[in-house]
C-alpha cells in the first residue's frame, strides 16, 4: 500500500482537527485526518470492491465525501462515522455495477423494530436483490427517505429539512416504506414471511 504514506502525529485528536476545518476551512486538517485513517478506509474499501485498483480509487474518492459531508456535520465518533461513510460509498458504487455485497439478513432488518436507528450496524445489499427490487419499487418518498435515514445515515431532521417536510412526515414515510417491504418481501418469497 504504497499510496497510503504515515503521517507525523502533532498531538491534535480527531475532534481538533475536524474543528480546524469546520471553522476555518484549513485543508491541510482535514487531509491529517484523512491520512490518519487511510489504512482503514482503503481496507473498507477494499473488502467490499475487492479489487485493488479501485479500492484505491474509492478511498480516494472519500477525501471528496469528507471536504463535503465534514462542513455540516456534528460527529461524536469520527472512526465509527467514517466507516458508516466508507461503507455507504462502496455500496452505491457497487449498486452502479448491479453488483450485492454478502453481510446481512435483510428480510428481518428492514421491517424489524429494532431498527429504527443509526446504532444499530447493517448492510444493505446481500444476494437478496429482492429486497433491492422492492425498495426500488416503493413510492418515491418512502423510497428515499429509507434510503438516506438507512444507508446515508441521515437523521430525521436532516431528511425534513431536504424533503421540506415534517419530521412526523418524514417517520411516517418510513414507517409506511417498512411495512410495505414487508408485504413485497412475503411475497417474493411464495406468501410466507421470511
Amino acid at each position: 500500500m504504497t499510496f497510503i504514506r504515515r503521517q507525523i502525529n502533532d498531538g491534535a485528536t480527531d475532534h481538533d482537527l475536524i474543528t480546524r476545518y469546520q471553522q476555518g476551512g484549513d485543508i491541510e486538517s482535514l487531509s491529517s485526518l484523512f491520512q490518519r485513517y487511510l489504512e482503514l478506509i482503503y481496507g473498507v474499501c477494499l473488502k467490499y470492491l475487492k479489487d485493488e485498483d479501485a479500492g484505491k480509487d474509492a478511498a480516494m474518492e472519500i477525501f471528496e465525501v469528507l471536504l463535503e459531508k465534514l462542513k455540516s456535520h456534528q460527529i461524536e465518533n469520527f472512526r465509527s462515522w467514517l466507516y458508516s461513510v466508507t461503507k455507504n460509498h462502496c455500496l452505491q458504487i457497487l449498486r452502479k455495477q448491479k453488483q450485492y455485497p454478502v453481510t446481512i439478513d435483510l428480510a428481518g432488518a428492514v421491517y424489524s423494530d429494532e431498527i429504527l436507528h443509526h446504532d444499530i450496524e447493517f448492510d444493505w445489499y446481500d444476494d437478496h436483490a429482492d429486497l433491492y427490487a422492492c425498495i426500488k419499487d416503493l413510492p418515491d418518498a418512502q423510497r428515499t427517505t429509507i434510503e438516506w435515514f438507512y444507508m446515508e445515515k441521515k437523521s430525521y431532521e436532516e431528511i425534513a429539512a431536504i424533503l421540506k417536510v415534517s419530521k412526523d412526515q418524514v417517520r411516517s414515510h418510513i414507517q409506511n416504506g417498512r411495512r410495505n417491504l414487508k408485504t413485497c418481501m412475503t411475497k417474493k418469497n411464495n406468501g410466507t414471511p421470511s
